[in-house]
């Protein structure tokens, strides 16, 4: 067993050795092996945070986005900001990338100042 500290840093370790793999790597095997260990890393992220919720299933409200893609939403658009920097290297790509990467970091923020909900103490 890990000890905690490690344990919570996993999937952001996983997302940034991808991330900095997709950036820094050549062959195209390995830019295939980045984008899978960043989706591995997305994975676990969102397997968590949904775990840890503590709002009721009942209250939450339900969107026209199917679930899957509204979680995967934040890390989809970090990676495809990655991979137009990486792999469209002009001025006009690298304005859209900083703009898909400035919204998923926003989504996610979002999301984790949502996801703070407070179990009530019990009073015994």
């Amino acid at each position: 067993m890990l000890i905690k500290p490690i344990y919570e840093l996993l999937p952001f370790t996983y997302m940034a050795i991808g991330g900095l793999s997709l950036l820094y790597l050549e062959p195209k095997y390995a830019i295939a092996a980045a984008i899978l260990i960043y989706i591995l890393g997305a994975r676990i992220y969102i397997l968590r945070s949904n775990n840890r919720r503590t709002d009721l299933k009942r209250k939450r409200k339900q969107g026209i986005m199917p679930q899957t893609l509204y979680n995967y939403l934040p890390f989809l658009c970090i990676l495809a900001a990655g991979i137009l920097y990486r792999l469209v290297p002009r001025d006009s790509s690298v304005l859209i990338a900083i703009c898909l990467l400035t919204y998923g970091l926003y989504i996610l923020m979002r999301r984790a100042s949502y996801r703070n909900h407070r179990v009530p103490a019990s009073s015994f």
